[in-house]
């Protein structure tokens, strides 16, 4: 292919080709893709809902009520009473599973004091509050799976306890969101249930133990499944059918991004209705309404299909939306499907253009640098949008964390389908495929690694995009690298979240500071939060031989840098090296300029235009890589963090370096080059 291939992301009918490439993850061999330094909105697409003036609540319940299996005729995956099913799983994990059970029913269950509710208000402490209310949680979990496998009855006293501490909490709210009641950030107003993602999950995970051991349930007590009932519906469904003011339904955000809360929220209030509610005309409208929450957050989502919330909250948002779809497919017998849409297609596949290899993701904003993908959920995603290589993706990870300890905080409605769905997916091919270039003209995104199907070499990804996005870090501009799929130039990500992480004072935490990505401080200045702190002019291209990413950084800075003009261009040398070239005009010059890179890696800065950064710390062999630079124009130091919080530490270890290529003198117009490539 010799000519090169000119899109306008602003052109209406570049638009509708640049999705359709990006849907169905073609390689271009020659593309350059222009976008506008603000992505223009989206349309109101309302996939679900049909046009704004067809779809007012009662408009469509007749269609939706004709289309609804009847109550008790829905069965997504096997109740513990169905016997042959639950004993046909394999021996192994049934004893897993059992020995699981065992273990928590010997534990004593957590106590959650009211002071220890009031930690998050009065230091703002998140996790004393939500780890042992998770811990119950997951206790009941790993009962409710011993007492399905095994069917003998000796689990559903500890299940019932576990069962009634949670119908006795005051409120399934988390702390840190109680803030949404009228009475704001205190203990919760029992007078005024408010649904958060903490409802959400624990409604749906009272739901889903019912629909299993129900029968089962009732020979301890009847009391307990009428309790269940009364509290799924008082602390989820009335107030989802009644209210329109939470913020995450989207129609009066209040100042909050639309982002995962939304189809999360919406995917656990789905299964809780269609299980729950017996009433057909009620069950109906709880669709209806839920169909046109999820538009909202649809209507709101990039046509490329790209989450700004990056890899590791696309489980709560592109997978949680899947999960709402899948739920409202089966229960219509398939009559209420959206599955062929390019958008849903759009979301499934960005896991796999965020993925480097083996646990590591792209980690642009609050997302984790190393994290696993539910791979049985990516699996049911790609067979839903006829995707091959999407499920072969997720038979990929689904081999990968066999036998595993499951990561903690999962969902019952996740866990179950998993359990009936190893037997199909051991038969299926699994790939990673690895692609050689992606682009997300939408959230202005790109990777590119040396060589499809392969974590050897150089993988880069860079982002234009602005500095509002949902989970935002003030990082236009930067760039995260990896040698040989072990992190080279990294992206910090956040530490463990408290109350200043979401407030005015979020900009003071370093990791979400642009001094603290791999971009330039200018004059003195870090990049500037808002949606006007954006990047301009942006360009992307990839072929055969490289792949790159230009942008003008300006508008990224506030206007006291003094910047007239800041070109940058990352480009990935394939086989070769990766370079970083700034070109600027400033009116004036003020401060040095200084050039970050931030790594985990060791780093020696002894030899003036070379700074050499040693094999990855969490590898035992591996590959070394040096950073060349102009000594004449910069001088090398290093900047060491220390890290203290246990999130960071897991991922990166205890220290974390700066490399800081300073100017020696800042003349008012330059350009500065840096390569990085492997150690010889």
């Amino acid at each position: 292919m010799d000519e090169k291939i000119l899109y306008s992301v602003a052109d209406g009918l570049s638009r509708v080709r640049l999705r359709a490439l990006s849907t169905i993850g073609l390689t271009l061999s020659f593309a350059i893709l222009t976008a506008t330094a603000a992505p223009s909105s989206h349309p109101q697409r309302n996939l679900l809902g049909g046009p704004p003036e067809s779809h007012q609540l009662g408009k469509d319940l007749p269609g939706i009520q004709a289309a609804l299996l009847p109550y008790g005729e829905w069965t997504p995956f096997p109740a513990a009473d169905d016997r042959a099913s639950w004993e046909a799983l394999d021996a192994t994990t049934v004893s897993r599973l059992v020995a699981a059970g065992e273990e928590a029913a010997a534990k004593e269950w957590a106590v959650l004091p009211a002071t220890v509710y009031l930690d998050y208000m009065r230091n703002g402490d998140r996790r004393s509050y939500q780890v042992p209310w998770s811990e119950r949680r997951n206790r009941l979990i790993a009962l409710v799976l011993a007492e399905s496998a095994e069917g003998k009855g000796r689990f559903l006293d500890p299940i019932t306890n576990g069962l009634w501490l949670l119908f006795e909490e005051s409120s399934w709210v988390y702390p840190a969101h109680i803030f949404m009641q009228r009475a704001g950030s205190d203990l919760p107003d029992i007078n005024e249930p408010i649904v958060d993602l903490g409802v959400g999950e624990t409604a749906a995970l009272v739901t889903w133990i019912d629909y299993l051991l129900g029968p089962q349930l009732d020979t301890v007590s009847p009391m307990t499944r009428k309790r269940l009932t009364h509290e799924v519906q008082q602390r989820l469904l009335e107030p989802c059918l009644e209210r329109a003011d939470f913020w995450w339904m989207a129609w009066d955000t209040q100042g909050h991004p639309i982002n995962n809360w939304n189809p999360w929220i919406v995917a656990n209030w789905l299964s809780s209705a269609l299980l729950i509610e017996k009433d057909p005309e009620l069950r109906a409208r709880h669709v209806e309404k839920a169909q046109r929450v999820l538009d909202q957050f649809l209507n709101s989502y990039p046509a490329d299909g790209g989450c700004d919330e990056g890899p590791s909250y696309w489980g709560r948002a592109g997978a949680s939306t899947f999960e709402a779809l899948d739920w409202m497919h089966g229960a219509s017998g398939g009559k209420i499907s959206v599955f062929d849409e390019p958008l849903i297609a759009g979301m499934g596949r960005y896991i796999l253009t965020a993925h480097v290899g083996h646990e590591w993701y792209m980690n642009f904003a609050d997302a984790n640098a190393r994290t696993v993908v539910d791979g049985p959920l990516v699996y049911r995603y790609g067979k839903a949008i006829d995707d091959d290589e999407l499920a072969a993706f997720g038979v990929w990870l689904w081999q990968r964390h066999q036998g595993k300890a499951a990561p903690p905080n999962q969902s019952l409605g996740r866990i179950v389908p998993e359990l009936f769905l190893a037997a199909e997916m051991a038969k299926q091919t699994a790939t990673d495929p690895l692609p050689r270039d992606g682009w997300l003209p939408d959230l202005q995104l790109m990777t590119a690694r040396d060589q499809a199907g392969t974590t050897d070499g150089l993988y880069v990804t860079a982002k234009g995009g602005h500095n509002d996005e949902s989970h935002n870090h003030n990082d236009v501009g930067s760039f995260i690298a990896y040698l040989d799929c072990s992190p080279l130039i990294i992206d910090v990500g956040p530490e463990y979240y408290t109350a200043k992480t979401f407030s005015a004072q979020r900009y003071e935490i370093w990791t979400m500071r642009s001094t603290w990505h791999n971009v330039p401080l200018i004059n003195g200045h870090e990049q500037a939060p808002g949606r006007a702190f954006a990047a301009g002019d942006v360009q992307y291209q990839a072929d055969a031989t490289s792949a790159s990413l230009a942008l003008d950084l300006a508008a990224a800075y506030p206007a006291d840098a003094g910047i007239k003009s800041w070109q940058r261009n990352i480009t990935l040398h394939r086989g070769e090296a990766l370079s970083i070239t700034d070109n600027y005009a400033l009116s004036a010059a003020t401060n040095p300029n200084e050039y970050h890179y931030v790594t985990n890696r060791s780093v020696d800065i002894s030899r003036p235009g070379r700074v050499r950064l040693g094999k990855s710390p969490s590898a035992e062999t591996g590959r070394g890589a040096e950073l060349t630079y102009d000594a004449t124009a910069l001088e090398a130091h290093v900047t060491t963090m220390d890290v203290t919080d246990s999130r960071l530490i897991d991922v990166w270890g205890k220290q974390i370096h700066r490399i800081d290529l300073v100017e020696k003198t800042t003349p008012l117009t330059a350009t500065r080059t840096i390569r990085i490539s492997p150690a010889k």
